[in-house]
């Protein structure tokens, strides 16, 4: 089984609410179904049939899990364990392993028990977090950006797009640094050294000018902190002249990754903005600074949902609204165009790219991987679902290394970079791949008739039966039926063939 084709999806526990203390589970005697349903929308049935009793307990069961579900009679909790049974398992032909060594690897030559980092924001602020993320199973956290300015939120500060499956799609915020002193982040850091010493520090500290960058990275390295990285790229700075303005100007980017350089030890990592055309002058500045590594992207500045009646956008705080940093898994496909980008800029080998935008799933994350990330970070994702997603991210990838035959996730770095290129150039355009209609999955709605008229070559038009026929004549393989149709019924075909 390719374990990147789910046979089950979201949109068939749509009603699901990813419970905390589900109820379903403490109504199962059986099995955790609370934990399968979860495997399932990370994406992983898979490691949820491995988790699966030898036999089907649902088979005489009175499903006291769908009354007890604080939707009932919403989430079909039994069928869809009946599908991992009956659909799925059969397909299945590796183990989840019983060990995590494959997973390990490194930040700057210090070792990582796993690539997942928490990403520098509120999930990685105060040491009760980060302490009940380590005990989660997640490798290390870049701590929310240590200061010396005087902090003040505003209330509201997130908002969120959501998509058809009622999960966050695309999300904004207008909050700024960590609103503790100085004093009371590095003694958190030691505290978090000392109680997790294998754990992984990443001290994200914003500094004013040359000295104030130098004395937060030295004294985050005498806290405890195994790597600083250098936050130039928060769009949603008060004062000008810092965070994203900073990652702006290349100039800058060097003067102040090699103050923090010269001050420290550690590895520095430079944080860089994708509010620009190209990350590279921003990226090779913060080597010749002396940077380690570079971390990319942060968050997008944007604006969201507009109100019509009041004319103020998202989030509104007292009848105003600001630009916004914008993430989620809607900014994924930016984020991987920059990691390409930097991965693929010979001037930069050797660094490390820690990379996020938009990870939520282990499959996200290993498209970070194989286009360049040595380890990725995460913080949108743990907003909406919690810490709880370390076990979907580690195990998902960790079944996928086994099923490739890989002895270490860093086998896979860089895999996908040799096919990607920044120009339309090199790609073939003298044959095509025609669509495949799957009759027998096709329920004749005609939405692909629909956009192929409008939208394409008006190649598709429904028979008697309300089945989509081909015209080949016309078709020119855009593919855009197979992206519209509801029910998966089109796919690419099996052979490209030469153009008429």
């Amino acid at each position: 089984m390719i374990q990147s084709t789910p046979v089950i999806s979201r949109s068939d526990m749509i009603q699901c609410a990813l419970c905390a203390d589900a109820p379903c589970t403490a109504a199962c005697m059986e099995m955790d179904p609370a934990s399968l349903l979860r495997n399932i929308w990370f994406e992983n049935e898979q490691v949820a049939v491995s988790r699966l009793p030898e036999s089907n307990p649902c088979l005489t069961c009175r499903a006291p899990c769908e009354r007890h579900c604080v939707r009932p009679s919403e989430v079909q909790i039994r069928e869809l364990i009946n599908r991992l049974y009956y659909q799925v398992k059969p397909l299945c032909e590796t183990q989840l392993p019983s060990d995590e060594s494959r997973l390990a690897c490194d930040f700057c030559g210090i070792p990582l028990e796993n690539p997942f980092l928490l990403a520098s924001s509120v999930v990685a602020s105060t040491y009760n977090m980060c302490a009940r993320a380590f005990e989660a199973g997640w490798a290390g956290a870049a701590f929310k950006t240590i200061c010396s300015m005087d902090i003040k939120e505003v209330s509201p500060r997130f908002s969120a797009i959501s998509g058809g499956d009622g999960s966050i799609m695309g999300f904004k915020n207008i909050e700024q640094l960590s609103d503790q002193s100085v004093d009371e982040n590095m003694e958190i850091i030691r505290k978090l050294k000392k109680k997790y010493p294998s754990k992984f520090i990443l001290a994200s500290i914003m500094g004013k000018d040359e000295a104030e960058w130098g004395e937060l990275a030295r004294l985050c390295e005498e806290n405890g902190a195994d790597a600083v990285e250098l936050n130039f790229s928060c769009p949603n700075m008060a004062e000008g002249g810092l965070g994203s303005d900073i990652g702006q100007v290349p100039e800058l980017v060097e003067r102040f990754t090699r103050a923090a350089k010269k001050a420290c030890g550690i590895p520095v990592l430079a944080k860089l903005t994708p509010n620009v055309a190209e990350m590279s002058s921003a990226a090779e500045a913060a080597k010749r600074g002396g940077a380690d590594g570079i971390s990319a992207i942060n968050t997008i500045k944007s604006v969201m949902d507009l109100n019509v009646h009041t004319y103020v956008a998202s989030p509104a705080v007292h009848g105003r609204s600001s630009f916004g940093g914008y993430s989620g898994n809607a900014v994924r496909p930016i984020a991987l165009r920059f990691i390409s980008e930097l991965a693929q800029n010979k001037a930069l080998k050797g660094m490390h790219i820690s990379g996020m935008g938009g990870i939520e799933t282990w499959n996200d994350a290993l498209e970070f991987i194989l286009l360049g990330s040595s380890s990725v970070q995460v913080a949108t994702a743990v907003m909406q679902y919690g810490y709880r997603i370390i076990d979907d991210l580690k195990a998902g990838l960790n079944l996928y290394l086994t099923e490739k035959g890989f002895s270490s996730v860093k086998e896979a770095i860089g895999l996908g970079l040799d096919s990607l290129s920044e120009s339309t150039d090199v790609l073939e355009r003298d044959t095509i791949v025609y669509p495949s209609i799957d009759p027998a999955r096709c329920i004749g709605c005609g939405r692909c008739t629909i956009s192929c008229a409008d939208g394409g070559h008006s190649a598709l038009k429904l028979d008697e039966n309300r089945r989509p026929v081909l015209n080949g004549r016309r078709c020119v393989g855009c593919h855009l039926c197979r992206l519209v149709c509801p029910q998966g019924a089109i796919t690419p075909g099996v052979k490209r063939v030469k153009k008429r």
